[in-house]
């Protein structure tokens, strides 16, 4: 997540101080991802640093506030206008997590999948109930509460299809069944 950009999209609205920066940031997302204002300001320390944003003097109660700069609305149009790239995707927790529990031993792979399915279905209903109340003229949540379900669909599909490939490797790698031998025939007149 690029809290850089983040606080340049909304500083390029007009001057703020970080916890309102901080406080507009949440309320966009839905506090989807939580920012800590230590992390605001030493990302506006960053931003300063390269040129991206200026103080722009304080409130009476010594609220320093920053204003974005040409070059900050240079950097802000350019990722506006650049894909995400998918080259590094982020860490998955989940993907490690059955990644490693399917090598170690002992580990009882359905039942974490299961588990991990359980949780994200309710995570679905959450998301989908939150939805349903959201505003209908707060756009940038309803965005974010379509990603959070979509990527919530594609989990249930992907811990699905895990499934599907852990059944098909335990049959392959199953023992074939003893085959019964027919009895030999009795020879005639042979008494039992």
């Amino acid at each position: 997540m690029s809290i850089k950009h983040g606080l340049l999209a909304l500083l390029d609205q007009g001057p703020r101080y970080g916890y309102q920066l901080r406080s507009e940031f949440e309320a966009r997302t839905g506090s989807t991802w939580p920012l800590n204002v230590g992390q605001v300001y030493t990302t506006l320390g960053r931003l300063d640093r390269d040129g991206l944003v200026a103080p722009d003097g304080e409130d009476a109660e010594g609220h320093v506030f920053y204003r974005i700069t040409e070059p900050g609305r240079a950097e802000l149009r350019a990722w506006f206008d650049a894909p995400v790239s998918r080259t590094n995707p982020p860490r998955d927790e989940l993907a490690i997590k059955l990644a490693m529990a399917v090598t170690v031993p002992g580990v009882d792979i359905a039942t974490v999948i299961q588990g991990q399915r359980s949780h994200t279905l309710r995570a679905l209903q959450d998301y989908t109930r939150l939805k349903t109340r959201a505003a209908e003229d707060d756009l940038a949540w309803q965005l974010v509460l379509e990603s959070l379900i979509f990527h919530a669909e594609a989990e249930v599909r992907w811990l699905d299809h895990c499934e599907t490939r852990l059944a098909r490797r335990a049959a392959e790698h199953a023992p074939a069944p003893a085959v019964e031998q027919p009895a030999p025939p009795r020879k005639r007149g042979a008494r039992r």
